[in-house]
């Protein structure tokens, strides 16, 4: 019985080998097709009766006449095509445009972006009448194109108009990839004759004179950059924090965190404040808004590099429930965010508990 077993596997080696061949070889079914237009050659064009009625199709791959020889050998390399030109994107601020819309995309993140930013519009003459760094905009005042820097003006409108007043929106949000930025600037244009004719552009259209600004504002950037002059975060301490931390009651004796700030910010907000009161975070979340915290362990510290880890001779301990884990639920409601904590996904924490946490990380959020 074991020698029949034996026969039966190796048939069903030498068959499987062998099919290899045929599926996969030179002549095989599933055999490489990527140089068979190396071999094509033209056939003549498709003949139809004389009464039968068709339009006239241009052939879909004509053969160019002028080329050198069409026969190569087996041993010719198909060139590889030329790169595409990347200059435009190599650099660390960008101007992208799309329809009737146009941004910049910085390499640096919205705090670094935002005084400098700021620094462009008053060094031009710009007033700012409202800003909101937890939201990441602001907005200048109502001015007419002569109040501002002669160069910008020249460079924007070429000869302003003199009957009108105008003012910009701008705003400074993350990127899509991490540690990016993207700068969009709307418009609002009103008639000296009918000041309250007013209307702001939409979020898919920048209007003329914003897009002539970003270009100048992506040009700003850029020489600032080449010049070594730095996107400091200590300028823009305040811009990602949010307008106002509160701690309320929920109603049912609870205490909740309430922030007005979007919710990108106020999640960003809360991890760095749980890292300041070293409060350490196990997991997290961000879809759902979830930080899982251990308040029995000290914030995450560095950890010794992986050879260090591998010949020391310190053993880390067995990790074991502390009993103090505990979780940060961020919940957003129109433009407020609001934070309370949960002894579970089903459980709420009880009223000491949250309110000491709560009050924890309001004290690093203000």
């Amino acid at each position: 019985m074991k020698r029949f077993a034996g026969i039966c596997v190796l048939a069903v080696s030498a068959s499987s080998l062998t099919g290899c061949g045929m599926l996969w070889g030179d002549k095989g079914y599933f055999r490489d097709r990527g140089g068979d237009y190396l071999e094509a050659r033209p056939t003549p064009a498709m003949q139809l009766p004389d009464d039968a009625k068709v339009k006239h199709l241009d052939p879909l791959l004509p053969i160019p006449h002028r080329i050198a020889s069409a026969q190569q050998d087996k041993d010719y390399q198909v060139p590889r095509p030329q790169p595409l030109p990347t200059d435009g994107v190599l650099g660390d601020f960008s101007l992208q445009k799309s329809d009737q819309l146009s941004w910049i995309i910085a390499q640096r993140i919205p705090a670094q972006v935002w005084p400098v930013a700021q620094q462009f519009f008053e060094t031009n003459g710009f007033k700012i009448a409202d800003e909101r760094p937890h939201i990441g905009e602001f907005v200048t005042q109502w001015q007419a194109p002569n109040e501002l820097n002669a160069s910008l003006v020249r460079q924007v409108w070429g000869t302003p108009p003199a009957d009108v007043n105008m003012r910009f929106r701008v705003r400074i949000d993350p990127g899509v990839q991490r540690n990016t930025s993207e700068i969009f600037i709307y418009q609002a244009q009103r008639s000296l004759k009918a000041p309250s004719d007013a209307v702001w552009t939409d979020n898919k259209t920048t209007g003329a004179a914003a897009e002539g600004i970003l270009a100048e504002l992506n040009t700003y950037l850029a020489q600032r950059d080449e010049k070594g002059d730095s996107f400091s975060l200590l300028a823009s301490k305040t811009y990602d924090t949010p307008k106002r931390v509160v701690v309320l009651d929920s109603g049912n004796g609870v205490k909740v965190l309430r922030l007005d700030a979007s919710y990108d910010r106020a999640w960003s907000s809360v991890g760095r404040a749980l890292n300041a009161a070293d409060i350490a975070v196990d997991d997290l979340n961000r879809s759902t808004g979830l930080y899982y915290i251990d308040l029995a362990k000290s914030a995450e510290k560095n950890e010794p590099g992986f050879f260090k880890r591998l010949f020391s001779s310190k053993k880390k301990a067995p990790e074991q429930d502390s009993g103090e884990r505990y979780i940060l639920r961020l919940t957003a409601i129109n433009k407020q965010v609001f934070v309370s904590v949960e002894r579970d996904l089903d459980t709420l924490a009880s009223a000491e508990v949250t309110e000491r946490i709560l009050e924890k990380v309001r004290t690093y959020l203000d």
